[in-house]
């Protein structure tokens, strides 16, 4: 005779599901810092150093406009505008994050 299964006892089947993150836990470097920390770090040097950019592309901007005289505008400073412009909006970027 075949035995009857009951059917409370079978097992629902399982699934394998991966925990939802929570997005207040901080997640945890292999060397056990932040790695909230490490980020928010490497974004502040990458603005810095932009930062420093941006104000050495602004002095030579500065330096050729002494240079070029009243009416005349050289097309490197046009370009050298563009280039301010593009380093000021990936700051502001960075700062935003």
């Amino acid at each position: 005779m075949l035995a009857a299964q009951d059917p409370l006892q079978q097992e629902p089947p399982t699934t394998h599901e991966l925990p939802i993150p929570n997005p207040n836990e901080d997640d945890r470097l292999p060397n056990g810092k932040s790695r909230r920390n490490e980020i928010a770090k490497q974004e502040h040097e990458h603005a810095l150093k932009d930062a420093d950019e941006l104000i050495a592309v602004a002095q030579q901007l500065k330096d050729e406009l002494q240079k070029a005289g009243n009416y005349v505008v050289p097309m490197s400073s046009v370009k050298k505008t563009e280039e301010i412009e593009k380093l000021a909006r990936r700051i502001r970027g960075r700062l935003k994050e």
